[in-house]
Formats: structure tokens, sequence, C-alpha cells
């Protein structure tokens, strides 16, 4: 699973020792980890969290005494729920280990092993999720079984399971098209009792090579015979499938009432794209899933990419809509010219193709993907009126043992293209599993390139959302979103580049063109005669030196701003994690008037002691207050109690990603100083909003 993304580990942390049990949320937020943390003061609030909140892991000093281990280890067996146990050791030996195992730990982590702690939750963390998804597949499973069977059983076509050549399910437009009253009359039966003799002995040939393991046919003519011996023209699909847990074949039988030449023609029309005469998507992603399923099989290799054309929303707004059809038909034309004589290639959406390479190599699939790219960036398409210039992104899959999953072939293909689009078209980008960290590099280099670029252009730039006062305070505040100006004029979020600055010593460049962009944004507001107070972002890497507290007073000077009205902001954790730089940091700002902000407040375990020890104005309330607040009275009460705390400290509160009135109305009853969201108004370019 990827850590860091969409997933946030709900951790439940038992030890008498706060600061011990803040460093381990700490270092897995420092690994990129997003943590929902709480601790038991007691059983009774022990039972509280165990039969409330969902929960993932479970840390529990072995010495802890608040909730001893064996009180909770019971209360876990009891709630029946799959929730890891982790105890904390000071130090493992043979009996340490033996009386985890006999209490029902899962697994045990070392105290003083920061990094060893981390490692053993990625690890649990992984397994239960995978559980969890097994589950939820297995029910998924046994659902889609039932909803096929009655699908099945209420289809106009004869369909029928058979296994190793006998009938182990048959629907009743099959039973009827043989003359059969009950699946009873045919279970058990040789599938080769409905074939007429005239073809039994090439039927025969071909269940063989199906009890052997070889793939069936798609499609297989044959003359077919019902129970009174009448022949009749079919057509026989296949398809592998399961049936109550056993491989088996799906077959579809259909009557050929045309003649059999014409019925070919329909249904070679029925595969085939109307317009560029390639295949279709459902024929293609047919082939496609067999091709997988070999390479599963036999260790096989294949190539697949998806081919788009650069720029098409301004290249459609040129032509107009009523040529699109021509320009895709064109395109279609000249990918046929860039093929080998055994690739399969499809119109895999509006303006997306498809080429499936069988029994091709990563070079072969490489070098058939470049001259795809080649085909479209050195000539001209040319239509009925038209000349254009257009080049083509490319996002490939080499296909083999490593990833032989569909759904993993499509969406690592969809990858590649959208990031060959994302650093400006007319580039190839293949996924090889036995080749992951060289693809992975050319990736970083390429983004690197990009920010390093972004630097020196002046192509960041920045967008713009209010914060709403809820008590009617004068003045007007923003919070500041970094953006990367793309090759062809789109946005490009942060996130999709800050971890490869942040890996590649970049962010200190861009903390640094931040906060002077916000300095020159206060200043001109100030000549202009507007006192805007602008809240930016800057990273744990500034606080290292004194660096940027001297490209501030050069800033201020500079653009004759003020720098009260300027808020950097830290997230809590990296405050936490940084304690003493921050406060050398905040005393060397406190001689600007420049203030410092904390985001995901509340997060750790003891986030109102950290103000203690460093001065701060305002407080941007985590997202884990705020969830599903307008319809759970018990968010309301934390927020409210929070807010109300913070104002008796001197500290405003801030909650953004307001979606809706209710959500304000909640806000607003809490006692919260300033709101933000796109219920009030998306971020922008402008600073324009009517305080």
């Amino acid at each position: 699973m990827q850590f860091g993304k969409d997933a946030v580990l709900r951790l439940l942390v038992v030890d008498d020792n706060v600061e011990a049990a803040e460093s381990i949320v700490s270092a897995l937020r420092n690994q990129g980890i997003a943590v929902r943390p709480s601790r038991p003061e007691g059983e009774d609030e022990l039972a509280a969290l165990l039969s409330g909140q969902p929960l993932d892991l479970i840390i529990a000093a072995r010495q802890a005494r608040t909730v001893s281990v064996e009180a909770l280890l019971q209360r876990v067996a009891a709630s029946a729920k799959d929730l890891p146990v982790l105890m904390l050791l000071d130090r493992v030996d043979d009996a340490a280990l033996l009386d985890a195992h006999e209490l029902g730990a899962r697994n045990v982590v070392l105290r003083e092993r920061l990094d060893h702690v981390v490692a053993v939750i990625k690890t649990e963390w992984t397994d239960l999720e995978a559980r969890r998804a097994l589950r939820r597949l297995e029910a998924q499973v046994r659902e889609t079984e039932r909803r096929c069977d009655a699908l099945i059983e209420s289809s106009r076509d004869p369909i029928a399971y058979i296994h190793e050549g006998m009938h182990i399910r048959a629907n009743s437009a099959y039973l009827e098209t043989f003359g059969y009253e009950s699946f009873e009359d045919v279970e058990g039966m040789s599938l080769l009792d409905m074939i007429a003799p005239s073809h039994v002995d090439g039927f025969k040939a071909l269940l063989k090579k199906l009890s052997k393991g070889e793939a069936p046919p798609p499609r297989y003519e044959v003359e077919a015979r019902t129970l009174e011996g009448h022949p009749f023209p079919a057509v026989m699909e296949f398809s592998p499938a399961q049936y109550e847990g056993e491989q088996c074949v799906q077959l579809v039988f259909r009557r050929q009432e045309l003649d059999p030449e014409l019925a070919r023609e329909v249904e070679e029309l029925r595969q085939r794209d109307q317009v560029t005469g390639l295949l279709n998507r459902p024929t293609f992603l047919r082939a496609l899933e067999d091709t997988v399923a070999d390479a599963a099989q036999n260790a096989s290799h294949h190539g697949f990419v998806l081919i788009e054309p650069d720029h098409y929303g301004r290249l459609l707004n040129e032509i107009g809509l009523d040529a699109a059809d021509r320009v895709v038909a064109a395109f279609a034309q000249r990918l046929r010219g860039a093929l080998g004589p055994d690739d399969v290639a499809a119109r895999f959406g509006e303006h997306q193709f498809a080429v499936l390479s069988r029994n091709s190599t990563h070079t072969a699939t490489a070098n058939r993907a470049e001259a795809i790219r080649a085909a479209f960036a050195d000539h001209v398409l040319e239509t009925d009126d038209r000349s254009l210039n257009v080049t083509v992104s490319i996002g490939g899959v080499q296909i083999g043992e490593k990833i032989a999953s569909l759904s993993q072939v499509l969406a690592k293909a969809s990858q590649g293209l959208q990031q060959m689009i994302g650093v400006g078209g007319d580039r190839v980008e293949l996924f090889d599993p036995g080749a992951v960290d060289r693809a992975e590099e050319e990736r970083i280099e390429a983004w690197v390139g990009r920010i390093r670029e972004a630097l020196d252009s002046d192509r960041f730039l920045m967008h713009y959302q209010p914060l709403v006062s809820l008590h009617g305070d004068p003045g007007e505040m923003y919070e500041a979103y970094l953006r990367l100006r793309g090759d062809i004029g789109e946005t490009v979020a942060p996130m999709q580049f800050l971890q490869i600055a942040e890996e590649h010593g970049l962010l200190w460049e861009i903390d640094r063109w931040v906060v002077a962009e916000a300095i020159r944004v206060i200043g001109e507001r100030l000549r202009a005669g507007r006192r805007s107070t602008l809240l930016v972002k800057i990273t744990q890497g500034s606080l290292q030196d004194d660096s940027l507290v001297r490209h501030i007073e050069e800033q201020l000077g500079k653009h004759g701003a003020d720098g009260s009205l300027l808020v950097l902001q830290l997230p809590e954790s990296k405050v936490f994690t940084h304690l003493r730089q921050t406060q050398e940091f905040l005393s060397q700002l406190a001689r600007f008037g420049v203030r410092l902000g904390l985001e995901q407040f509340g997060a750790g375990l003891n986030s109102f002691q950290l103000l203690s020890h460093v001065d701060v104005a305002l407080l941007k309330v985590d997202r884990s207050f705020t969830e599903g607040l307008a319809t759970n009275p018990e968010q309301q009460k934390r927020l409210r109690e929070m807010a109300q705390k913070a104002g008796g400290l001197g500290k405003q509160t801030i909650v953004d990603f307001v979606r809706d009135a209710s959500t304000m109305s909640s806000l607003f009853s809490a006692g919260v100083d300033y709101a933000q969201g796109y219920f009030l108004a998306p971020a922008g370019p402008d600073l324009d909003y009517e305080f």
C-alpha cells in the first residue's frame, strides 16, 4: 500500500510516558504517514475508544500501568475486531518474546529504535489492509456470483458452463434451444451429445485441447442438434470462467440464422469502431485480458501502450467539433502505418488509442512506442481539408509475470500517459516491472529539471483563498497556495512535485520564492491602500539556519511591506520534532513582526502543551475535528472545547475545507474565529474577495 497519500493510520497508543508516545507519532509523520493518534487515560476510556471510532493498530507498552497490557488484550479479544496489538518493549529476549506471544500480541517493537517501530507498523498495517481487502473481495465475489447467476438465468442468450466436457450449469434459453425442459435433463451430459455427427471428430479435437489447458477459441462454428436430432448451424463463444469455485468454460451457444459468410461480416462489424476501422474498446479489452492471463500462466512477455494526441482540447477548438471524426480517422490511419504486422490496435476512448504487441520484449515494445511517437512528430497529419502538426504522448506497460493483472496494466499505462502529458507531451513512458528503478529515475530527473527551470524562469505562481472571520473582525486575510505554470498555461498542484523537490534539496529555494512573492504582494497592496494578511506555507528545511530570516528582512525592505501582515505556516508535527530550531526562528522573526501559524493542530497527543514552548498566532485545526461536523455532536463538542481553550490562550483558530452551510453554522456555534473553503470561495489567482 502507499503511505501518506489518502490513507490515515488510526493509532491507539497505550503508554504512561506521553513524550515517548508522541515521539512514535512524530516518527511516523516524518516518514510521510498521516496519523490520527489517541491515548486512553483509563480502562473506561479504552472501552469507549474500542467501541467507538474505528482503529487500525494498537501500540501498548509492556510496563504500562494506566491500562495494563493484559486488560487491553482481553478487551481487544472480546471486541472480535481484527485489531493488531504491537507490544512496546525496552529490550527483547527469549522470555519477553514468549510473554508477548502468549498474551496475544501480534508483534513486538523496541522503544529505543524508532526505525524498527516504524518498519513494523508499516508491515502490520499493510497486512491488515490486505486482510480487509480480501474480506471485501470475498463478499463482492459472493454478491457478484449471485448477480451473475441471476443475469445468466434471465439472459436470452443460450449460456452453459462446461467442466471437463460436461454440463455443470445451463440457463433456460440454452435448454429451450435444444428442447430440454429442466437442467436435470442435461446435468453431467457431455457437450458432444449436442453436436451433429458430421462435426463430432473436429469438436473432439477441440475438447482435447481444452483438457490440456489450452485457451479456448473465442468463436467456433459448428452444426448442433436438438433433443429430437434436428441439426442446425450454430456459433460457440468460449471464455474461461469459475462456477462454485471450479475452473470451467463459459459457453454462449447461438443459432446462425444468417448465411455463415454474412454472419462473419456482421460479427466483424460488431468488433470494429465505425469511425477508425480499428477494434472497439470491448473487443480490445477481451484480447488484452487473454494476453494478460497468458503472461500469468506461461511467463510470456507482451507490450501494451496507450496513445493520446497532445493538447487535444486546443486542437478541437481550432478545427471545430464537426471535424473531430475526420481528425480521429486520420490519426488512426497514421497509427496503422507505424504498427508491426502482429500488432493489434483499437480506439480506446474518444481520442485515446491502444496498441497490443504480443510476444514483444521490452526493447521491441520501447522501439514500437518510439516509432509511433516519431510517426506523428516527424509528419503532418492530413485530413480532407486540413494539415495539422500533431504530437502524441504515450504511456505503456511491459506485460509480464510481475504485472499479470489487467487492472494493474491499465493503471500503469494510464499513469505513464498522464505523466507524459503533464511534462509537455511528445514523450514515451514505458513501465517495465523488471526496470522500475530506471523508469522512476527518468521520471524524477524530468521533474527535477522542470522544477529548476520554474525557479530560474519564474514559472511558479500563487493562488489565494480568503479566510472569512466568523465574528466580524475587520481586515483582509488570504492563504497563498503554490502552483506551477505548465507548458501550455495549465496549473500544476504542488502534490505532484514537492516530494521530489524535498528529495533533491530544492525546498529551501521554493520556500524563498513563496515568501518573496507573498511580501511583494503585501507591499503592492499596501501601496494601493489595502492591508491584506497573507498566510504561506514553509517547510522544516528552512528552520536549519538563518538564511530565510535574512531573506525576509531583505524582501521587507525592498518592497516596503509590513512584516505583521505575513504569517508563516508549519505543520504541528514538524514544529514538535524541530522545537529548538522553531524557537530560534521565531525569536529572529519577532524583530520584523512576522508571525507563525500551526497547521494540522490537534493531531498530536499534547497539542496545547506545545503552545507553552512556541508563541504562535494562528491555529489551523486538523481535519479530524471537522469530519461530519454538522451531524456529529461529539465532534462539535471537541471543536468547541478546542476553540475555547485556544481563545483563552490568545490564539485564533481556523477551519479549512468548509463545503456547506451546515458546517459554517457549526463553526460559528463552536466559537471558531476563521473559516475557509470552497463553500465561501475557491482559491484563485486574484485577491478580489469582498470581505
